[in-house]
């Protein structure tokens, strides 16, 4: 599942993505590089469990991971994705407590992980670099409480306008705006908390309202307006 034939450089990530490592000083980026361990992960690969205890946290070097929840029936729901230059798996090291989600690999993956105690020595030391951190976890709270109110009060049909929205604003589109990721309809009923059938019968409708146009697993984004309109973005 994993190997070391791939190990990358800190610097390419440091120097050409704005993540929280740009605060750290060329000592404590040296230290990240030699603490770091690489390892390559295919799709369906587990990088952590829900419940489990980890000694470390993750950067994307490449590829996407889905971060989720696994609930009594063991359905997944996806809360979260991490992309190239994210970290993940660091609250759990903050709070000294176990894993509060899985994540799993969408895409091919190059994952570094870095020890703990590298983590916390940073947040001790580097004021620039823990007041980012926060700002990170604020940010990651306030998307986990704006998904609470969205699956309360908000309809499927509103939900996955708005899904469809929030995966352009992560991974864009092409030059033929199409989605630059790929997610199985489980998947996308999985983000929206919803089930799988629903999510297809939804996607016939706006493709029949010429809201999107559909591929396999891709997916065409053709009217951002009307669904800004339906999902209720800015109600």
């Amino acid at each position: 599942m994993k190997n070391r034939d791939l190990i990358p450089f800190c610097d390419s990530c440091f120097n050409d993505l704005d993540t929280i490592f740009k605060h750290l000083t060329p000592e404590e980026k040296a230290k990240v590089d030699k603490d770091k361990v690489c390892n390559s992960y295919k799709r369906g690969n587990i990088v952590y469990h829900e419940g489990s205890r980890t000694n470390g946290f993750y950067c994307v070097n490449a590829g996407v991971v889905k971060i989720l929840k696994t609930g009594i029936d063991g359905r997944e729901q996806i809360i979260a994705f991490a992309k190239k230059g994210d970290i993940i798996g660091f609250r759990s090291i903050l709070s000294n407590e176990l894993a509060c989600s899985s994540a799993k690999v969408i895409n091919d993956a190059v994952l570094c992980f870095i020890p703990g105690e590298t983590l916390i020595d940073l947040v001790k030391t580097n004021g620039n670099f823990s007041m980012a951190l926060m700002q990170q976890t604020c940010k990651e709270l306030g998307e986990a409480n704006s998904f609470i109110t969205d699956i309360a009060q908000k309809t499927v049909r509103e939900r996955l306008a708005e899904v469809l929205l929030h995966l352009k604003d992560i991974f864009d589109l092409d030059d033929d705006l199409v989605l630059q990721i790929l997610l199985t309809r489980e998947e996308l009923a999985n983000i929206v908390g919803t089930a799988t059938e629903s999510v297809i019968r939804l996607l016939s409708e706006f493709k029949h309202d010429k809201l999107i146009d559909l591929n396999g697993r891709k997916i065409k984004i053709l009217n951002v307006k009307q669904l800004e309109k339906i999902s209720n973005a800015f109600n």
